[in-house]
């Protein structure tokens, strides 16, 4: 059922749009895309942007897998290498360390009318796309080929069932949550 989608680009549109608009209208209410959230989390005093995030890691592994254990979906992972994690790492940081946004926040507090996030940030991301566009031949001729690990999943890696692996990962991050509640962070 959800693997007809894979040929389908229309509907993937459409929905990618949903999707799109409901993950910005969440960012939103949770308040990830207020500056003084963002910057908390930067200065380890309000955790509100990492729980978030350990349970989205958790909801989404949980529903992928599932999905894909039911049939409905394929995994299709990208292949990685350290040299491409470093500089799409350094970008990131770099970005998310000037303005205060992630690439998600960026787009939701532009649409809350933050005019950092419009002018500093899809003004900055539209340039960043552009200059990285023209050098990444150049780049995926060298940096980003260094350390190339393939396609290899982390059940791969291990060599166990991936649900073993999910239930330790929902487990990990399910009692670094429980901790974070219960010191009131």
């Amino acid at each position: 059922m959800l693997t007809d989608l894979h040929s389908k680009k229309g509907i993937q549109l459409l929905l990618g749009l949903v999707i799109g608009i409901l993950f910005g209208f969440l960012l939103q209410k949770g308040g990830l895309t207020r500056y003084d959230i963002i910057e908390g989390q930067l200065l380890l005093i309000d955790y509100t942007v990492l729980k978030v995030m350990l349970s989205a890691i958790i909801t989404g592994m949980v529903g992928v897998y599932l999905l894909r254990s039911l049939g409905l979906a394929q995994l299709h992972p990208k292949p990685g290498s350290l040299g491409s994690a470093v500089i799409g790492g350094l970008l990131f940081g770099i970005g998310f360390g000037t303005l205060g946004y992630c690439p998600g926040t960026i787009a939701g507090a532009a649409g809350n009318g933050a005019l950092d996030a419009v002018i500093g940030g899809v003004v900055g991301v539209l340039v960043g796309a552009g200059v990285f566009s023209e050098v990444y031949p150049r780049l995926q001729r060298g940096i980003l080929q260094k350390g190339d690990m393939g396609t290899i999943t982390l059940p791969e890696l291990l060599k166990i069932h991936h649900w073993v692996v999910i239930v330790l990962v929902v487990a990990v991050l399910g009692m670094v949550l429980w901790v974070l509640e219960s010191l009131g962070l």
